[in-house]
């Protein structure tokens, strides 16, 4: 795939609103469409949907990707506070109380399939439907009882480093071509994703929001209230969840949950699915677009493809 033309930082035209006190950038595509809200995890920015945007748009959706509270073009949280119930009243106020939509539906992996589902229950009726990939969950003892539900221990140093000894990581990493080169493992040898689903090049705009050590640190903020060192703006709303919901799962992931796709069909009793995307890892949005972008058409009810 010939990506040339979504590698650079004007790719899309990028927006930018003021919501509860600091300013969210965005890309907003197809006004007028279907309110389809894209939430990027980490250690990905909104870039992350650059091979979705487009196509998505002239399908018939309007498409709102958004840089989280500290990624990317977005300001860093003035209350200091990176944790689900920060976004996800982020989100809100941007796409309902911001732009208007009386109702979305939602896609999210990583960081935002846990952001996903904090949003559909903090906001009741206002997410209808909603896709997730390769995200946390919350551990329901009876239903996931015998599944593999922790991922190789060899994989969580990273999650425990950020979570518990942030600073001292940031300083282990003093240069702008440090952090790349951090964030940049998580692309490649760290196999999250299939082996070669980025080349040189994408690994290079995908890291590059990353080199502002405040920014790089500030991602790091949701690990640290998930393991309590640093406190969060409220409790997260967590458990089953009954929001129609599609489930996909790229198992080359080495990071996620071995049986995500099992412990994900308890979590949402409401699901169609789970999917297996062979070949695919935990950038579903990137190294399964097509197949992605199509399955939105479908179960989003995308315009373009009722008629």
């Amino acid at each position: 795939m010939d990506d040339s033309a979504i590698l650079r930082a004007d790719a899309f035209a990028i927006r930018r609103t003021v919501v509860r006190g600091l300013t969210l950038a965005f890309v907003h595509e197809g006004v007028g469409g279907t309110p389809l809200l894209l939430i990027h995890g980490w250690p990905e920015t909104k870039r992350i949907w650059y091979r979705n945007i487009a196509a998505l748009a002239h399908a018939g959706f309007e498409v709102i990707a958004p840089d989280l509270r500290g990624f990317g073009d977005s300001d860093l949280a003035p209350d200091g506070c990176y944790d689900l119930a920060a976004h996800s009243r982020d989100l809100y106020a941007l796409a309902h109380d911001g732009l208007g939509h009386a109702a979305v539906q939602v896609v999210g992996g990583d960081l935002g399939g846990a952001i996903l589902q904090d949003l559909s229950a903090r906001f009741p009726g206002w997410v209808t439907r909603q896709v997730i990939f390769n995200a946390p969950l919350p551990y329901l003892k009876d239903e996931h009882r015998g599944l593999r539900t922790r991922p190789p221990i060899e994989s969580a140093d990273y999650f425990i480093r950020q979570g518990s000894d942030a600073d001292a990581l940031l300083a282990e990493l003093p240069t702008a071509p440090q952090r790349r080169n951090y964030i940049a493992a998580f692309y490649g040898h760290r196999f999250w994703g299939a082996p070669g689903a980025f080349t040189p090049d994408a690994v290079a705009f995908m890291t590059e929001p990353f080199a502002d050590a405040q920014k790089l640190r500030a991602g790091w903020g949701n690990y640290e209230s998930a393991l309590r060192s640093r406190p969060m703006s409220e409790p997260p709303l967590w458990g089953k969840n009954h929001v129609p919901t599609l489930i996909l799962f790229g198992p080359e992931d080495h990071v996620i949950y071995p049986d995500f796709d099992r412990m994900a069909a308890a979590v949402f009793p409401e699901h169609v699915g789970p999917f297996i995307v062979r070949g695919a890892g935990h950038f579903l949005q990137w190294e399964a677009a097509p197949l992605l972008n199509q399955t939105l058409r479908y179960f989003c009810g995308s315009p373009a493809f009722a008629q």
